[in-house]
């Protein structure tokens, strides 16, 4: 039987369709629009460079699939945003800098005030202001809550004094949100606030960071007497805290999703085929696979959730460290099998789909960022198990 097929208008409200008839749409409208040299890229794209299909998705209304309609989203139900979320992923699109769409946007629509959400939403939308999140420091990462980056209040400003590092994309945004401490005093997940900086502020120095596969995706940003208005701060003060742990819950279930552990394996296939090797790896490519679709059924259960409109738990810490340990197991075969080829540092001489070194390069991180695999053990010991009480 074929799918029945549906060509979207643009900003047209797809909610009354079926999920079927929906994915389809999807599939076939990326199939059709997305530009082709952008397909799969290696490494994270900076925003000049992902600019292209950003504009692409604001024309057709696109954009912010999850935002409600009346702020210029999609409106999307939580069913249909995992949809569009898993065929960007099967076709391969590019991760557009979305911090402005995936946080900041949320963030305001929730939280922010009726000016604040004036001036930014349109902007965001657009792609005139693109941002950047300030969140770990030097001495706090995974355990963000040790942050030391403060803000005083000086009448009618705020001055902030510290540092971010490990900053998405912080050479591209024009704007960054900080989390800083606003109550040395008190617990230290009580005194925090959230403030919305521009780059350009005096005192905002960024400095570009070479991660360890030899690319600038990261910056540390350092804020000298940044002084931002009254108004720059979301929420209520020293209830930061809140707003960031509630962007953290659906980002664990973005960096638990399957892709990248079933990107790696197609590489590892593909690179046994390449070295004439695939039958004496089909034992290990089977085991792997079974481990994938374990992954998938994992992470099924916790979409599910928020398909049904539950909020997600500490529990989705779990899938997080199951993907991230399968994905670097997975190219930790990658660099085996290579041998020497895996000294490279970008695609093989004559197989430009294979970059056995890269690939394991990029693994590394995924242990480290959105939360330690350690730290996510501690809350899973503690909020899930009820360990260490």
């Amino acid at each position: 039987m074929t799918q029945a097929t549906h060509s979207p208008a643009p900003f047209e409200d797809l909610n009354p369709l079926s999920d079927d008839v929906f994915r389809k749409t999807v599939r076939d409208w990326i199939s059709a629009n997305y530009p082709p040299e952008l397909r799969s890229p290696v490494k994270r794209l900076h925003a000049d460079e992902a600019m292209p299909w950003y504009r692409i998705l604001a024309a057709q209304g696109w954009l912010a699939p999850g935002w409600p309609r009346e702020h210029g989203g999609m409106g999307l139900s939580p069913a249909k945003l995992l949809i569009m979320m898993e065929e960007m992923e099967r076709y391969g699109c590019a991760r557009l800098p979305d911090t402005g769409l995936t946080m900041v946007g949320p963030l305001l629509i929730a939280h922010g005030t009726d000016a604040q959400r004036a001036y930014h939403l349109p902007k965001i939308l657009s792609g005139e202001c693109l941002w950047c999140q300030g969140y770990s420091e030097p001495n706090a990462g995974s355990d963000l809550a040790a942050l030391r980056t403060r803000a005083v209040r000086e009448g009618e400003e705020w001055v902030i004094d510290g540092q971010k590092i490990w900053t998405t994309l912080g050479m591209d945004a024009q704007w960054i949100f900080v989390l800083a401490r606003t109550d040395p005093e008190g617990p230290k997940q009580r005194g925090i606030s959230f403030f919305l900086v521009p780059m350009n502020t005096p005192g905002v120095t960024v400095r570009p960071i070479v991660n360890i596969d030899r690319h600038d995706e990261f910056a540390e940003v350092f804020f000298d007497g940044v002084r931002v208005p009254a108004d720059a701060i979301v929420g209520e003060v020293n209830a930061g805290w809140t707003i960031a742990k509630n962007l953290l819950g659906f980002e664990r279930l973005f960096l638990g999703s399957p892709k990248q552990a079933e990107g790696a394996l197609d590489h590892l296939e593909r690179l046994a085929a390449h070295l004439g090797r695939s039958t004496e790896m089909a034992e290990a490519l089977s085991g792997l696979k079974m481990e994938l679709e374990d992954h998938k059924a994992f992470y099924t259960t916790f979409a599910d959730q928020v398909r049904r409109g539950e909020k997600l738990g500490p529990d989705v810490s779990m899938l997080k460290i199951n993907q991230s340990t399968l994905y670097q197991k997975i190219t930790d075969r990658i660099l085996d099998l290579a041998g020497e080829l895996g000294a490279y540092a970008g695609a093989l001489p004559n197989e430009a789909t294979l970059y056995p070194g890269s690939v394991f390069l990029q693994a590394r991180p995924s242990s480290i960022y959105g939360g330690s695999s350690e730290i996510q053990r501690n809350i899973v010991a503690k909020q899930v198990l009820g360990l260490g009480r």
